[in-house]
């Protein structure tokens, strides 16, 4: 279920963390690595992935928790419906249910919890490659980019005056509880007029988020009066 928050002149939707809970990714340990190996499982509808608390990605050695590294292979054919059913640009905010198992059709489980996916495609060829997650014990703060989308461009009186809707990020990076983890940020822009803009500070979400944002005075979005050929960089 999702909830509202009201900000100044914006309407925030936070999607529940557990709204996929019914996806369960399904793996079998990797004992064997390298680019062949992983060649071969690509070439045979397999997808090598990874596992581990995200502490292991502190650049500080005395901030890492244990790192609970697992190499596993998953199923191509589960994963890319998964990410058809969530969406992909919201697969990497979204926590699943993973499986561990012994083998390939085995019923003894191994290891079994929440995880948080936190690459899917490769960046040169947009390919889902490998998978890197993280787990996403309740009670864990985790690092997370959120996507933003924005709503009401329909409605918007800058727009209907002849403005112009200027992107600027279209992903915000929060810290935040594993089981509040939002699946998206929506903003309503329906009340910008010319020259409006959103500001981070503005999107209210919930308490015990934080952003990780050195300036939060930045704009997310603005309305604006006329075209510009080089208009401002939309950031992620």
């Amino acid at each position: 279920m999702s909830r509202l928050w009201r900000g100044l002149g914006t309407v925030v939707q936070t999607s529940s963390a557990n709204s996929h809970h019914y996806h369960t990714i399904q793996a079998i340990p990797r004992e064997c690595i390298g680019s062949r190996i992983s060649s071969r499982d690509r070439f045979q509808g397999r997808i090598p992935a990874v596992v581990f608390s995200q502490g292991l990605l502190e650049k500080n050695p005395n901030n890492r928790s244990p790192s609970r590294k697992q190499l596993l292979t998953t199923e191509g054919k589960q994963i890319r419906s998964i990410i058809k059913s969530v969406e992909l640009p919201f697969f990497c905010s979204t926590t699943f249910q993973l499986q561990i198992r012994a083998g390939s059709g085995s019923s003894v489980l191994l290891e079994s919890g929440r995880v948080l996916p936190i690459k899917a495609r490769d960046k040169d060829t947009g390919k889902i490659l490998n998978l890197v997650f993280v787990w996403a014990d309740e009670g864990t703060e985790l690092k997370v980019d959120v996507p933003v989308v924005f709503k009401g461009l329909e409605d918007c009186p800058g727009l209907k005056k002849g403005g112009h809707f200027n992107m600027i990020r279209s992903i915000l990076k929060f810290q935040c509880p594993a089981e509040h983890i939002p699946q998206k940020i929506e903003v309503d822009v329906s009340k910008l007029d010319i020259d409006d803009r959103v500001l981070m500070h503005d999107i209210e979400v919930h308490p015990s988020f934080k952003l990780l944002s050195k300036n939060e005075s930045m704009p997310i979005c603005k309305i604006v009066s006329t075209y510009f050929a080089n208009p401002e960089p939309m950031k992620v």
